[in-house]
């Protein structure tokens, strides 16, 4: 197998944002800026890794670079091995995670700038994407499973980060122990796949594993039980019915790790699972029913749900149940390139709007868009790029969102007419709660915000303005 991608830069990709977790924890917790110019430092030099590995495996026809493994311990039979695993999936998802992480940690030099615990801040930022690229990069389903859950503890202390706000600690915990119960299905699938097949290598499963049980050598049930314990631990990450009740509590966490959350790290986490075992869930057609319509209740549903909100987060958090139930629905129904092509564009557009709304935000000191109004005459840069954003959403054409909605859709009326019908329903109601979205807070008259709550820092409501340009030139 060739191997154009040195191991070495490619465990430099995981071990930048580990470093810097490191580094600001033991030595800079009390040099703020220095905190953040490390993050940003650290996930730019990932970034352009990662794009170098995209461009040579898209030299190779997107075919996977193996890399030696590394023995960690073993136990009777069972022998636990580190490595890695770079295919076109895992190339697309590097460039996606730290690039979106990149946006976001610069926008949160100035949204952060002068919260206590902005080092803190910075050391859970690079934990959080350091255990995503991790996740990424994992070549066995054990070690995808550590990375999976330091994914959740990340989250769990990045939701809870202003943790002296009861509400924050309750969605900190609410939001832990929910996507817990998706996670028993996974380690049972885990367990399963080791008992019944002997391997936990993720290539191995997808081909040997998957040809036994057509052979017959290994039984059909045991497959669709594998694959249903994957689905749990993606409903459960990725926020589908009937697990969906932990994300819009995570609007409590700041802005920027919503915009981290909701695009690019625990949420895509989900969809990734599914998208990584793919044959398996493309064998097993109980799995692939039992994920579509999960897919077109949450889709249909979260979006209605959007409707009715007045909180601007919160109809963005609604907006990213729907969209990820776009996903897994197109996943079920066979459409790999367009759930990981939606993965993908959903991750920048999502980033842009969470990050919009936090520049609104910032300037009235409230996410009630009934508050809000008129903001478009004096944040024009903010008004212009949540509209490109919302439009994508939308799926308007020419924009990202238009071809990746499109394939899904397509995909969908070849499959089944139902199917397509809900999510025509779906993608129509997108468009309306981003247009109800865009008039109340960038149109009509200026309702005044709210102000600071006492010993919290923020701007004089009475008086918005546009971000620093700190902020801005992320939303780019």
């Amino acid at each position: 197998m060739n191997q154009p991608v040195a191991e070495g830069l490619v465990w430099l990709i995981f071990f930048l944002p580990v470093a810097s977790f490191f580094l600001i924890t033991l030595f800079l917790r009390g040099r703020p800026r220095e905190a953040g110019l490390l993050t940003v430092g650290a996930i730019g030099v990932a970034l352009v890794v990662s794009i170098y590995a995209l461009v040579q495996v898209i030299g190779e026809g997107g075919h996977a670079v193996g890399f030696s493994t590394h023995a960690l311990f073993s136990a009777g039979d069972l022998i636990v091995n580190v490595g890695a695993r770079l295919d076109g999936l895992t190339a697309v998802m590097l460039v996606v995670v730290s690039g979106v992480s990149l946006l976001v940690q610069v926008y949160s030099l100035g949204y952060m700038h002068g919260d206590g615990g902005f080092a803190r801040y910075y050391a859970f930022m690079s934990f959080f994407t350091a255990a995503m690229l991790g996740l990424i990069l994992a070549d066995n389903l054990l070690m995808l499973f550590v990375f999976w859950e330091l994914v959740g503890a990340a989250s769990y202390f990045l939701i809870g980060f202003w943790f002296h706000r009861p509400a924050a600690a309750a969605a900190a915990k609410k939001a832990f122990i929910v996507t817990r119960l998706g996670d028993l299905g996974l380690l049972a699938a885990l367990i399963l796949i080791w008992d019944r097949a002997g391997t936990l290598e993720i290539a191995a499963i997808n081909t040997e594993v998957v040809e036994l049980v057509g052979l017959g050598v290994l039984g059909q049930t045991m497959l669709t039980l594998f694959a249903l314990g994957l689905v749990a631990g993606a409903i459960g990450k990725s926020a589908q019915f009937p697990l969906h009740i932990w994300l819009p509590d995570a609007m409590e966490g700041p802005t920027p790790v919503s915009a981290l959350v909701h695009s690019a790290t625990m949420v895509a986490a989900g969809v990734y699972l599914l998208a990584r075992f793919f044959p398996v869930l493309d064998a097993s057609q109980f799995a692939s029913d039992f994920i579509t319509w999960i897919g077109v209740v949450t889709a249909v549903g979260a979006a209605l749900l959007a409707v009715a909100q007045t909180d601007i987060k919160r109809v963005l958090a609604y907006s990213t149940i729907s969209q990820l139930a776009y996903m897994m629905f197109a996943l079920g129904i066979g459409a790999y390139a367009a759930a990981v092509f939606h993965l993908m564009t959903h991750a920048f557009f999502k980033s842009l709007l969470f990050l919009g709304a936090g520049s609104a935000s910032h300037a009235t000191n409230t996410f009630d868009m009934t508050r809000m109004g008129g903001l478009r005459r004096v944040m024009p840069i903010t008004y212009v790029t949540f509209v490109i954003g919302a439009l994508s959403l939308a799926g308007v054409i020419p924009l990202a969102g238009f071809w990746s909605k499109d394939e899904i859709l397509i995909d969908a009326w070849k499959y089944n007419r139902a199917v397509f019908a809900f999510g025509l329903l779906a993608a129509g109601l997108t468009a309306f709660y981003m247009v109800r979205a865009i008039a109340l807070t960038f149109h009509g008259d200026y309702k005044g915000g709210e102000q600071p709550a006492p010993g919290e820092h923020g701007a004089d409501p009475a008086h918005p303005h546009e971000a620093p340009r700190v902020m801005t030139i992320p939303l780019c």
